[in-house]
């Protein structure tokens, strides 16, 4: 009987010191060091940050075995904790501005196809059908917030836009039974957009779909099909559809583009994990990813197919079997755009996006090539 007793008090011990040194590490988390931060100031941030002395001395046993530089490891960027992000620190760089200092468009606002007199036809716009409702974000309002928070018949939805990737991607902002609201982090992987969620303060990767830190981390955002299109093509097909409004709240001189050239230059802004020079950098292409099988169509490839399918329309149609499944690619040349759908005929989320984007995110890609 005193035997067990004793058991206790040791495994209420254990737990007590445990829980101590869980403090211990959190505070720790929270601090700022840089490998450039003095050791006498960054004890004085230890001091300050708490009272507790068995904390404090436990702190100090924890940086008796640690470097300091190796604190930096859980260090912050644009006030985000790295805690064992699922990719190397070191890759996920600043963009520029801090969090939010690119704003999401939290309360969008809308008008019908023939009040968007600030379009021209050959102006690059997403297009998003889904729920009962079809609506056009043109690219011009997306350069500079990147993010939309939107509903679509209630249902919230997350419609996303790399400048530096060209990449457009739609995700369902419903998760778990709960609405998530998404922000521009000012934080970049493989120079993509890294969002982040209101709710948790997690980091998402817009190409993967994937929360790389945080509470969320590891989770994935379900895809919504969108295209990425011109104005002319979108309205021809979708006459009712509304368009996200100039009056976004914000002045912004959305008549420009803050990356002009940007588009057909062959330099990329920043570090990439891998490159391939098959291409040229902005290449656009059709990046497929199905059941873990990836393929890319670049479109100058598909710029090579047999003319002679519809001589009235610049739309062709190319067959394609990717694990195992037959589908159609649609590619319209005039309107540089694509989509891939099923033999149900079923339009399959897909993105439109740099050369480089994608072979930075998917090394080992298939890639199409049309017959010489």
């Amino acid at each position: 009987m005193r035997a067990l007793s004793c058991v206790k008090v040791v495994a209420a011990q254990i737990i007590a010191v445990r829980n101590l040194i869980t403090q211990a590490k959190m505070t720790l988390l929270t601090l700022e060091y840089k490998p450039s931060t003095r050791k006498r100031d960054f004890f004085m941030q230890i001091q300050r940050r708490t009272s507790n002395r068995r904390i404090l001395r436990q702190m100090l046993f924890i940086l008796l075995g640690t470097s300091l530089s190796g604190l930096a490891l859980a260090s912050s960027k644009n006030g985000f904790l790295l805690d064992a992000p699922l990719v190397h620190e070191r890759e996920i760089l600043q963009g520029g501005p801090p969090r939010d200092g690119i704003p999401s468009i939290d309360e969008p606002q809308f008008v019908d196809s023939d009040q968007a007199h600030f379009l021209h036809p050959s102006d690059r716009v997403l297009g998003v059908v889904f729920n009962g409702d079809t609506k056009a974000y043109p690219i011009k309002i997306l350069n500079f917030h990147e993010i939309v928070n939107d509903s679509f018949g209630r249902h919230p939805v997350l419609v996303s836009y790399c400048p530096l990737c060209g990449t457009g991607m739609a995700f369902d902002a419903l998760m778990n039974g709960q609405s998530y609201l998404f922000g521009v982090s000012g934080l970049l992987y493989n120079s993509d957009l890294l969002m982040y969620d209101r709710n948790s303060q997690s980091l998402w990767s817009q190409i993967e779909a994937l929360a790389i830190n945080g509470p969320m981390k590891g989770s994935r955002l379900q895809r919504i099909p969108l295209e990425h299109t011109t104005w002319q093509d979108w309205r021809s097909r979708y006459p009712a559809t509304k368009v996200l409004s100039t009056q976004t709240g914000y002045w912004r001189d959305y008549g420009t583009s803050p990356y002009p050239g940007y588009s057909t230059s062959e330099h990329v802004y920043f570090p990439v994990a891998n490159a391939d020079k098959r291409y040229h950098p902005k290449e656009l292409v059709l990046g497929v990813e199905i059941d873990g099988q990836v393929k890319a169509y670049p479109f100058t490839e598909l710029d090579k197919l047999d003319q002679g399918q519809n001589h009235a329309s610049s739309t062709q149609t190319l067959t394609d079997s990717i694990n195992g499944k037959n589908y159609s690619i649609r590619y319209d040349a005039e309107h540089r755009t694509a989509q891939l759908k099923n033999s149900a005929e079923e339009v399959i989320p897909t993105v439109i996006v740099y050369w480089f984007a994608w072979i930075a995110f998917h090394p080992k890609t298939d890639v199409f090539v049309a017959n010489p």
